[in-house]
């Protein structure tokens, strides 16, 4: 008698696959979406170098000789231009000028540069000083503040030089244009190295009167622009050669000494006969007739 076959129960608990299955993919997203969120940008690049590194492999050279001309393969020195030797200090000079736009007259302040590569800063005597005086005006003391430190950063020379019109002026201080000049060009650089601080050795001041006019003198506003304060900052340092110094000698000495030299070109070198008492010269006889 044949067995019974025993009947398959039907599982119900099937669908705790597809549930687990479902969590632990729900589990792996979430686990990139926070290190997504989190990125290191330092393994982010590398991770990126490497992977750029590995699609295109770098062709290592062939080893094979590759003949060469000597002198061919020198280095080349790159030689810094004027335009970039000057050009951070037109902008740092260009900055202190915005930063003090507001005080008085500085809009009329004209900057320069030369193809030599100097600095030309122009600032009209109105800015610095009043009408027919040396003295410095308060309200211009911050702009030579700020023109200082830059020069104190640029370590250069700069000459400042005075500039009048060609109206006489003829004062008990000022005899003439010249010393009216000359004491403004003098007074910036006293207060550029006296009180902020900028090398005596790297200033130079010039008073040039109305030599140098940059227009005419026939109206009232050309004299204006004439009337002028120049701060130059030269392109670089010019090293003075020094100045050999001879033994001093007192005027009888070189006197003495230019007698000396005299008799010793008059006197006879010795071994040399006197012509007072060289022999006559011989006397050729005729060439006999033919």
């Amino acid at each position: 008698m044949a067995k019974k076959k025993h009947e398959e129960h039907e599982n119900h608990e099937r669908w705790l696959v597809s549930y687990a299955d479902f969590i632990t993919l729900l589990f792996a997203f979430f686990v990139v979406m926070y290190s997504i969120s989190s990125v290191n940008e330092g393994k982010f690049r590398t991770v990126s170098d490497s992977i750029k590194a590995a699609l295109n492999p770098v062709v290592s050279p062939s080893s094979t000789m590759t003949p060469f001309t000597i002198g061919q393969n020198k280095a080349l020195t790159l030689k810094p231009t004027i335009e970039d030797a000057k050009e951070p200090a037109v902008r740092r000079i260009r900055q202190i000028m915005r930063s003090l736009k507001n005080e008085t007259h500085l809009e009329i302040i004209q900057l320069k540069e030369l193809t030599n590569g100097d600095i030309v800063l122009t600032l009209p005597d109105t800015v610095l000083f009043r009408s027919g005086e040396s003295v410095l005006r308060p309200d211009a003391r911050p702009f030579i503040q700020a023109i200082s430190e830059v020069l104190i950063e640029l370590d250069r020379n700069v000459r400042v030089e005075g500039h009048t019109d060609n109206v006489p002026i003829s004062t008990v201080q000022f005899p003439s244009n010249w010393e009216l000049s000359a004491t403004r060009a003098v007074t910036v650089v006293r207060t550029l190295s006296e009180q902020y601080g900028v090398q005596a050795s790297h200033l130079t001041a010039v008073g040039h009167a109305d030599s140098r006019s940059i227009t005419d003198n026939l109206t009232p506003e050309n004299r204006a622009k004439n009337r002028r304060v120049e701060i130059v900052v030269l392109a670089r340092k010019s090293t003075p050669e020094p100045i050999e110094k001879a033994e001093p000698r007192t005027a009888l000495e070189m006197f003495g000494a230019s007698q000396e030299a005299v008799k010793r070109e008059s006197s006879p070198v010795p071994g040399d006969i006197p012509l007072a008492i060289q022999p006559p010269a011989p006397v050729s006889e005729p060439a006999p007739r033919p």
